[in-house]
C-alpha cells in the first residue's frame, strides 16, 4: 500500500488476535502499536484447551439447548451453567441466542464459520516457520470421545460432521486405542478429526509471535482504555494519564470489547462465557498420557497434552466479569479425567497448587461469529473480537484479513457476515 509506512494504526488487546493484527499489519509496512491493560497473552489466550478446533463449525445456539435451560439454574457444576443472581442480566443475550437457532439461520451461521476455519491452521504456518516456532503447533487430529452414546447415535454425529465437509473417521474402540493407548475401556467409539492441530502452549503461541512483530518494529505499551474519541483523520486513546493519537485503531479486546465499543456509541450484545481449566504434571512413568486433544461427548470437556502434563479444559458458566471464580468446576474436570484415562497424575483439590487452576473469559456473540471488519460509522476504526470458543484457532486467518482489509487489498473471504453492522 502507497505510504503505508507513514500511517500509525494501534491495536488495542495483545491477546492472540490482537498479537496476529499488529504482525500482520507491521509486515505490510504499516508503523504499529500493541496497547493492552495487562500484558502480552495475559487473557483468555493464556491458558486455554490450546486446540486449533477447526472441527467446530456448528453454532452453539441449536433448539436442544432449551429443554436444559432449567437445569442449567440448579446445577451449578453442571456441564453448562448459568448463575440465577446473573440470569437478569444475562437474559437479553439469551433471547437473541434463540432467534439464531431457526435452521436457516444455523445453517447461514455455520457457513460463516467454516470460511472461517477450512484454511485457519495454514494461516498459522508461515507466521511459526518465521519465528522458528514450527514445533509449537501439532496436526495430530483431535478425538471426540463416546462412552455410553449407542453406535446409531454416534454415526449420526459423524454424519453430521461429514456432511459439513469436515474430515473426520467413525473408529471402534479398538482402533481409538490405538491411537491413544492410555484411554481407559470405558471409551467404545471416537470421532477422528483428521485435519485439527493442537499446541503444547498457548501462551508460546502468543510469546513467540509477538517477540516476531516486536522484531519488526512493532511496539507496546501497557495502559488501561478510558475512552476513545475520533474525527475524520486519526483517533484519540484516552488512559488515566495520558492521551495517545493515531491514523487508525483495531479493537482486539475480546470479553471487554461490550465496554469497549459502548464508547463509540455501537450496541455488542456479548456475553462472557467464564471457562475453567486445570494443569495436571506428567504420569507417574513421565510419559505424555495423551499425544492429541481427545474431548468427551458426554461429559463436556477436553484434555490436551501441554508441554508441563496435560490440561482439562471446558465447560461453561455464565455469570459475568466480576463474579468470583467457581474452582470447583475445574476441580470437578479431574474426576471425569481419572474416568477416561487410566495413567493419570493424581490431584488433590486441598493440597493443590493455586496455579494449577484457571479461570478465562470467552468473548461470545449471540449467533457465534465474532466481528471483523471496519465500524460503520468510523472509516478509521475496525474490528476484530468475539471469537468465543475459538480466538486461538482464527487468530492468524483473522489478522490476515485485517491486514488486507486496511491496505486496500480483496480480502480473503466475503467479510459480510462478520460485520458490527448487524447488531447497529
Amino acid at each position: 500500500m502507497k505510504n503505508s509506512s507513514n500511517k500509525h494504526i494501534a491495536v488495542i488487546g495483545a491477546g492472540i488476535v490482537g498479537i496476529n493484527c499488529a504482525l500482520t499489519l507491521r509486515t505490510l509496512g504499516f508503523q504499529v502499536t500493541l496497547l493492552d491493560k495487562e500484558g502480552i497473552g495475559a487473557g483468555c489466550s493464556q491458558r486455554n484447551a490450546g486446540h486449533f478446533a477447526t472441527e467446530q463449525v456448528f453454532p452453539l445456539a441449536e433448539s436442544s439447548l432449551l429443554w436444559q435451560l432449567p437445569k442449567l439454574l440448579l446445577d451449578p457444576l453442571g456441564p453448562m451453567a448459568l448463575s440465577p443472581t446473573y440470569f437478569p442480566k444475562a437474559l437479553p443475550w439469551f433471547l437473541r441466542f434463540m432467534a439464531n437457532m431457526p435452521t436457516n439461520t444455523r445453517n447461514k451461521n455455520s457457513d460463516a464459520i467454516k470460511a472461517l476455519n477450512e484454511n485457519a491452521i495454514e494461516y498459522y504456518k508461515p507466521l511459526l516457520k518465521e519465528a522458528n516456532a514450527e514445533h509449537l503447533l501439532t496436526t495430530d487430529g483431535s478425538l471426540l470421545v463416546f462412552e455410553d452414546t449407542p453406535y446409531k447415535e454416534v454415526e449420526k454425529h459423524w454424519q453430521h460432521y461429514h456432511n459439513a465437509g469436515v474430515s473426520v473417521e467413525l473408529l471402534d474402540r479398538e482402533k481409538t486405542i490405538s491411537l491413544e493407548p492410555n484411554l481407559s475401556d470405558k471409551v467404545n467409539y471416537s470421532l477422528f478429526f483428521t485435519d485439527v492441530g493442537h499446541t503444547a502452549s498457548p501462551a508460546q503461541i502468543c510469546d513467540v509471535l509477538a517477540k516476531l512483530a516486536f522484531t519488526k518494529g512493532v511496539t507496546y505499551k501497557k495502559l488501561s482504555v478510558t475512552n476513545i474519541t475520533t474525527n475524520d483523520n486519526d483517533v484519540t486513546i484516552h488512559s488515566d494519564d495520558k492521551s495517545l493519537t493515531y491514523d487508525q485503531l483495531v479493537i482486539a479486546t475480546g470479553a471487554w470489547s461490550k465496554e469497549v465499543l459502548a464508547k463509540l456509541g455501537y450496541k455488542l450484545p456479548l456475553e462472557v462465557e467464564r471457562g475453567y481449566s486445570l494443569d495436571l504434571p506428567e504420569n507417574s512413568n513421565n510419559i505424555p498420557s495423551l499425544s492429541r486433544p481427545v474431548a468427551s461427548a458426554e461429559r463436556k470437556f477436553i484434555m490436551t497434552p501441554m508441554q508441563h502434563g496435560l490440561r482439562l479444559s471446558g465447560t461453561v458458566e455464565f455469570a459475568g466479569l466480576k463474579q468470583k471464580p467457581n474452582y470447583k468446576r475445574a476441580d470437578l474436570l479431574f474426576k471425569h479425567a481419572e474416568k477416561l484415562i487410566d495413567d493419570i497424575s493424581p490431584f488433590d483439590p486441598n493440597t493443590a497448587d493455586e496455579d494449577q487452576r484457571w479461570l478465562g473469559f470467552r468473548p461470545s456473540l449471540p449467533d457465534s461469529l465474532p466481528v471483523i471488519g471496519e465500524t460503520p460509522r468510523h472509516k478509521n476504526i475496525f474490528c476484530a473480537l468475539g471469537h468465543q470458543h475459538l480466538g486461538l484457532t482464527q487468530g492468524a486467518i483473522t489478522g490476515s484479513l485485517i491486514g488486507q482489509l486496511i491496505s486496500g487489498e480483496k480480502t480473503d473471504i466475503d467479510l459480510t457476515p462478520y460485520s458490527l453492522a448487524r447488531f447497529n
